[in-house]
């Protein structure tokens, strides 16, 4: 069954909940009913076009594996360009919160605002709602062209963190007060000689800690138990940046 989204927020997506049952969690797993509540974001540009068809392969996988005795129950949650449309806000309290509850989520592309006073909506979601492993499964499909010699023999999953190093998004643009002012204090405070440019250079921050670390690399050692993998490498510049990249390395092997 697919529902709308009522305006009213938090409201609307309750609303659509009594027609199907949220997600929970229970001893660490995910508990999904026969007909679970998940949350969508539509998405801006061609998100109206691709989110529809999205659902519409999902139902139909679905109803196929299942043949009627379970089905998504979709309900939609308000982000981006609608969002602020709707409300004046581009990522609102009660979508965030609706996510929190629902904990399985789906959304489109979203657009960078400008002057909204949020730089990337994909980053304040992961950073907000600590989505911090990026999942990305890697195969090779029979019949699709592939540049690897042997594609057959490809079978990796990439767990990426998605709130530290570059992707926490420090970041300041070459010429702003503020990156004069950080580059100031690195070249004399600091004693910092290796910025070659530093009239011309945007200056960024890449925080890498050891929680983060863990609860990344923990991660993916559990899916590899769980799902018979034969390895976990860690990938890393631990000999160019030693106390970041490195970081990740010994924490990791820790």
């Amino acid at each position: 069954m697919r529902v709308g989204f009522m305006k009213g927020g938090l409201v609307g997506a309750l609303r659509d909940m009594a027609e199907g049952t949220r997600v929970s969690m229970v001893e660490g797993h995910l508990s999904v009913p026969d007909h679970p509540v998940v949350h969508y974001i539509e998405g801006d540009g061609i998100g109206v076009d691709i989110t529809p068809v999205m659902m519409a392969v999902v139902d139909a996988a679905v109803e196929r594996a299942y043949g009627g005795q379970r089905g998504i129950h979709w309900s939609e949650v308000l982000a981006g360009q609608k969002a602020f449309d709707a409300t004046g806000e581009w990522l609102p309290e009660s979508t965030k919160q609706a996510m929190r509850q629902g904990l399985v989520s789906i959304k489109g592309p979203l657009t960078t605002p400008v002057g909204g006073g949020i730089r990337s909506l994909n980053v304040a979601l992961r950073q907000q709602l600590d989505l911090y492993a990026c999942v990305r499964p890697i195969r090779w499909y029979a019949g699709t062209p592939s540049p690897v010699k042997d594609p057959g023999a490809v079978d990796m999953i990439i767990f990426r963190e998605n709130t530290e190093d570059v992707y926490a998004g420090i970041e300041w643009e070459a010429g702003s007060d503020e990156a004069r002012k950080l580059i100031d204090f690195l070249q004399n405070e600091m004693g910092v000689t290796k910025i070659r440019f530093p009239e011309t250079s945007g200056i960024g921050i890449k925080p890498v800690s050891q929680q983060g670390t863990a609860r990344i690399v923990r991660a993916a050692i559990n899916h590899a138990i769980e799902n018979d993998k034969d390895s976990v490498t860690l990938v890393h510049k631990g000999n160019i940046m030693k106390f970041t990249e490195g970081g990740f390395r010994d924490w990791g092997y820790q």
